[in-house]
C-alpha cells in the first residue's frame, strides 16, 4: 500500500490474524503515531517498510519476534531514542535502514550479531560516541555502509579493512579524529569513499592507490596534511575526487593527469605549489575542475578543461587563457610600459578573506598616474565625486573604479538591461574587453538598512562559495553614495523570461531544459552538502537562475540566503518568491534545506511545463492526480518526442520534482540525493508514454 496518502495511526488491531505475512509495505504515506507493538505477532515476516511517514516514538521491544525478518527500512520518520539491543536478534536480516530520523545515544553492540547483513544505513540521526571495532568484525558479507551526518567522535577504526567486500562507505559530516587508516587498502571492492567533513588528520595514505575500484573519493574539509600520494593514477576509474578545505602541500602529481574519466577535481583551499600538470581529460560540459586558493604559478595547461568550468582564482602566478589570470605573453616590464601609456587611474585593491570570516573592507592603495596638476586635480575631483570604492581580487586585480563608471557613462539607462523594485542591472565592457553585469542599488533603498544588509549578504555568502552552477561575483562596491556588485555577464538572462518567450522557450529543448535540471541540483547540493555551515537559499525561482549563451543554468540572487547555524532555532522571517515557497514555512517560520528542496521542485515543473504549476501544485494534495496525464501537463510549444532516451529522462525529473513537493519536510529527498539520482539513474518507464499520469510519477522509488 505505499505511495499514497493513508493518514492516521496504524490500527495494532489488523496484525492479529495475520500470522501468514511475509511482506508488508506501507512506506510513502502519512501514517503517525508510534510502531504498534503487535507488529511482533507477525512471526513470518521477512520483509517490513513503514519508511517515509511521521512515525513517531521508539521501535517497539518486540523486535526479536521477527525471527525470518531479512528487510527492515523504518528511515525518514520521526523516530527517537536510543537502537535498542533487540535489534541484534534479527539474525536474517540482510537490510537494515534506520536514516532520517531522530535516534540518539550510541550503536549497539548487538550489530555485530548481525553476520548476514548486506546494507547498514543509519544516516541523518543524532548517534554519537564512537564507532566501536567489534562492529565489523564478520562483515564478510557488507557491501553498503552509510553513517553519514551524526556526531560520531573517535578514530576511524583501522577494522574497517575487514570489509573486504564493501564497494560504499560515508562517514561524512561526523566528528571523527585520527589519521585516516591504512587498512582501507584492503577494501578493493570499494567504489564509494566518503571521509570529508570531520576532523580528521595527518596525510594521505599511500595505501589508498589498493583500491583501484574506486569512483568517487572524498576527503574534504578536514585538517590533512602532507602531500598528494604519487600512486594516485591506480585509481584509473576515479570520476569524483574532491581533497579541498585541508592544509595539503608540495606539487599536483603528474600521475594525476592521467586519470582520464575525472569529472570532478576539486583541490581548492590548500597549500599546493608549483604548476598545473598536463591533464588528459575527456573534455565535456559535466567537468568541473576547481585549483583555487593554492600557491599555484606558472602557465596552465591549455587542456585543463572548459574554462567556464574551471576554477583557478586566488593563486599567485597562474598565467594562459583561462577565465581569472593574465595571459602568459604579458610580461611585467610591457605590462607597467602600458600601464605608464594610458596613464589610466586605478584603484588595485586585494582583499585577503580566511575561513569563513566577513569581509575586511580596505584599500589597499591608490596608485595615481599623472600629467601634470591638471591631470591630478581632475583625479582628485572624481574621487571626490565618486567616493571611495572597496573592492574583492577578480579576475585581473583591477576592476577599477572609474572604468565602471566610465562604461556605464556614470550609470546611464542606455546600459540597463533589467530593473526592480530596490535595484537595477546594468551591462559593462570593461577595458581589455570582459563584459561584466552590475546590479546598482537604487540611491533612496540605500537609506534604509534592510537593502544594504541584503546587498552585504550576497557578497559574504558569493565571495566564500565557488561551483560552475553558481553565478561568479568579480567585485563590489559599498560607499553609501553608490552601492553595486560585479558579476560575471549572462547573456540570455533569466529561466523565467526565456520560458515566457515563444522563441527561447522552443530554443531551450527538452535535452538543455533536463540539464537545466540538473545545473540547478547540483548548485544546491554543493551549498547544502558542501559548505561549512549549509547554506540555505531561500529564494529559489526562475527570477533567479540565469542562463549563460549556452542556455546553462546559473543560481544567483543570494540577498536572502542565510547560513544554516546548528547552534541555533534558524527561526526566520517570511522572504521569497511567491508560489516558490515551501507551505511550513507559514507556521513554523523556520528554515532549513528542505525549504530549497521544495523551491527546487517547483522550479524544475516549471521548467518542464513551460509555465508556473499553479493548477497543479492544488491538485498534488488531492486524489484527482490519477486523473492527470504527463503528456498533458508539459510544454505544449514542443513536437511530441522522438528519443526514448529524452522521454525517460524528463519522466523521471518529472517524478523527482513531484517528490522534492511533498507536503512533510521529512518525507522531501535532499539536494543531494536529488543530485545523484539525476546524474545516474536510468529506469523503464512504468506505462506507455501516453498512459502515464502523475500518480504513476509520485509511485516511484526515489
Amino acid at each position: 500500500m505505499s505511495w499514497n496518502y493513508l493518514t492516521g495511526e496504524i490500527d495494532p488491531e489488523l496484525f492479529r490474524n495475520w500470522s501468514n505475512l511475509t511482506h508488508l509495505d506501507l512506506h510513502s504515506n502519512q501514517f503517525t503515531g508510534t510502531i504498534p507493538r503487535e507488529v511482533g505477532m507477525l512471526t513470518n515476516l521477512q520483509h517490513l517498510n513503514l519508511s517515509i511517514n511521521e512515525l513517531s516514538g521508539s521501535i517497539p521491544d518486540q523486535l526479536p519476534n521477527y525471527l525470518s525478518l531479512q528487510y527492515l527500512d523504518l528511515s525518514t520518520n520521526k523516530l527517537g531514542g536510543s537502537i535498542p539491543e533487540s535489534i541484534g536478534s534479527l539474525s536474517k536480516l540482510v537490510y537494515l535502514d534506520l536514516s532520517y530520523n531522530q535516534f540518539d545515544g550510541t550503536l549497539p553492540l548487538s550489530l555485530a550479531n548481525l553476520t548476514q547483513i548486506s546494507q547498514l544505513r543509519m544516516y541523518e540521526n543524532n548517534l554519537t560516541g564512537e564507532i566501536d571495532p567489534k562492529l565489523f568484525g564478520n562483515r564478510r558479507k557488507l557491501t553498503h555502509l552509510d553513517l553519514h551526518s551524526n556526531r560520531f567522535t573517535g578514530n576511524t577504526p583501522c577494522e574497517v579493512g575487514m570489509l573486504t567486500n564493501l564497494d560504499y562507505l560515508d562517514l561524512s559530516g561526523n566528528e571523527l579524529s585520527g589519521s585516516i587508516p591504512n587498512q582501507l587498502a584492503n577494501c578493493s571492492a570499494l567504489q564509494y569513499l566518503d571521509l570529508s567533513m570531520n576532523k580528521l588528520s595527518g596525510s594521505i595514505p599511500v595505501q589508498i592507490a589498493n583500491c583501484s575500484a574506486l569512483q568517487f573519493l572524498s576527503f574534504g574539509n578536514n585538517y590533512l596534511t602532507g602531500g598528494i600520494p604519487l600512486q594516485i593514477d591506480a585509481l584509473a576509474n576515479l570520476q569524483y575526487l574532491d581533497f579541498a578545505n585541508n592544509f595539503i602541500e608540495g606539487k599536483i602529481p603528474v600521475q594525476l593527469g592521467n586519470l582520464t574519466h575525472l569529472t570532478n577535481l576539486n583541490l581548492s583551499h590548500n597549500k599546493l605549489s608549483g604548476t598545473i600538470p598536463t591533464f588528459h581529460l575527456q573534455i565535456s560540459i559535466s567537468q568541473y575542475i576547481d585549483l583555487s586558493y593554492n600557491d599555484l604559478d606558472g602557465p596552465v595547461p591549455s587542456d585543463l578543461g572548459l574554462p567556464e568550468f574551471t576554477l583557478l582564482d586566488h593563486n599567485k602566478g597562474l598565467c594562459g587563457e583561462h577565465w581569472g589570470i593574465p595571459p602568459c605573453n604579458t610580461t611585467k616590464k610591457e605590462s607597467k610600459k602600458e600601464s605608464k601609456k594610458e596613464s589610466k587611474f586605478v584603484i588595485s585593491i586585494a582583499v585577503s578573506l580566511i575561513g569563513t570570516t566577513f569581509l575586511v573592507f580596505a584599500i589597499v592603495g591608490a596608485f595615481l598616474l599623472f600629467k601634470g596638476k591638471a591631470r591630478k586635480s581632475q583625479i582628485e575631483t572624481r574621487i571626490a565625486r565618486n567616493g571611495d570604492p572597496f573592492s574583492i581580487w577578480n579576475y585581473d586585480g583591477k576592476i577599477a573604479f572609474e572604468d565602471i563608471i566610465q562604461a556605464t557613462e556614470n550609470f546611464h539607462i542606455k546600459y540597463c538591461i533589467g530593473t526592480g523594485a530596490y535595484g537595477s542591472v546594468y551591462k559593462a565592457e570593461l577595458p581589455g574587453g570582459h563584459v561584466v553585469a552590475l546590479k546598482k542599488l537604487h540611491s533612496f533603498r540605500s537609506e534604509s538598512p534592510a537593502y544594504p544588509k541584503s546587498f552585504r549578504n550576497e557578497a559574504e555568502i558569493l565571495i566564500n562559495i565557488r561551483h560552475r552552477n553558481i553565478v561568479k561575483l568579480h567585485g563590489f562596491c559599498f560607499d553609501k553614495r553608490c552601492m553595486f556588485l560585479v558579476y560575471e555577464y549572462m547573456e540570455r538572462g533569466s529561466l523565467a523570461c526565456i520560458l515566457r518567450n515563444d522563441v527561447g522557450a522552443v530554443e531551450l529543448d527538452w535535452v538543455k531544459r533536463v540539464d537545466a535540471i540538473k545545473g540547478i541540483a547540483r548548485a544546491l547540493e554543493y551549498m547544502h552538502h558542501h559548505c561549512n555551515p549549509p547554506i540555505i537559499h531561500r529564494d529559489v525561482s526562475t527570477n533567479n537562475v540565469l542562463l549563460n549563451s549556452k542556455l546553462q543554468a546559473f543560481v544567483s540572487d543570494f540577498g536572502t540566503a542565510r547560513l544554516l547555524n546548528p547552534d541555533s532555532s534558524n527561526r526566520t522571517l517570511l522572504v521569497g518568491t511567491y508560489g516558490y515557497i515551501a507551505p511550513e514555512l507559514a507556521y513554523t517560520m523556520e528554515v532549513t534545506e528542505k525549504c530549497d528542496v521544495y523551491s527546487f521542485g517547483v522550479v524544475a515543473l516549471e521548467i518542464i511545463m513551460g509555465k508556473h504549476p499553479r493548477e497543479l501544485l492544488s491538485s498534488l494534495s488531492s486524489s484527482s492526480t490519477k486523473d492527470i496525464l504527463l503528456k498533458d501537463v508539459l510544454d505544449a510549444r514542443f513536437l511530441p518526442f522522438l528519443d526514448e532516451l529524452i522521454v525517460r529522462d524528463v519522466d523521471f525529473v518529472t517524478s523527482l520534482a513531484l517528490a522534492c513537493l511533498h507536503s512533510n519536510p521529512r518525507n522531501r529527498p535532499t539536494m543531494q540525493k536529488v543530485s545523484q539520482e539525476l546524474s545516474g539513474h536510468r529506469y523503464s518507464l512504468p506505462k506507455p508514454f501516453n498512459a502515464i499520469s502523475l500518480c504513476h510519477l509520485t509511485g516511484l522509488e526515489i
